[in-house]
């Protein structure tokens, strides 16, 4: 996916989170805030976008979204535990209806027999208490992998919750 076509999923993302009067918000590790880049990349996105949480560091990700100590300890950074916990916690600190969290392995270093590199874990908060958490595998470098991972993010976005409510 091309940066046009991104924009155009941004600008997707962005008329459905209008028609349904609703906000959001991001909690990204390996990502590091391209999520929320692409999204502000729309005129006018201030309507429905609150903040972009770059949570990197496992310390970042507890002091900035909430994500407990002893989860990261027991599941490790690229988790369901941790992407439900870092949804979650960005969407109460934001005070958003969505967030979106991400996290993953990019590569090129970093994988192990049981999360190999391009392993991404992503999780799709609601206020009314819906959470999903969804694991994908992609291929390529470290920029496809980002790459990506921020087109699946927005793209479940849309097809999970938003055109349900539009």
């Amino acid at each position: 996916m091309d940066d046009r076509q991104l924009l155009a999923l941004s600008e997707q993302t962005g008329a459905a989170l209008r028609a349904a009067g609703a906000t959001l918000t991001t909690a990204e590790s390996c990502t590091g805030g391209w999520i929320a880049k692409i999204v502000t990349d729309v005129a006018g996105s201030s309507a429905w976008f609150q903040r972009g949480f770059v949570t990197y560091s496992n310390a970042a990700k507890s002091a900035m979204v909430g994500v407990q100590p002893a989860t990261l300890a027991q599941h490790g950074a690229v988790s369901e535990a941790v992407v439900r916990e870092m949804a979650q916690g960005a969407r109460d600190a934001a005070d958003a209806d969505y967030a979106v969290s991400v996290s993953g392995i990019a590569g090129p270093d970093g994988g192990s027999a049981d999360k190999p590199v391009g392993t991404v874990w992503f999780a799709f908060a609601h206020r009314a208490g819906a959470t999903l958490a969804l694991c994908q595998h992609f291929s390529g470098d470290r920029e496809a992998v980002r790459r990506q991972a921020t087109a699946f993010a927005l793209q479940s976005l849309v097809d999970h919750f938003l055109k349900k409510s539009t």
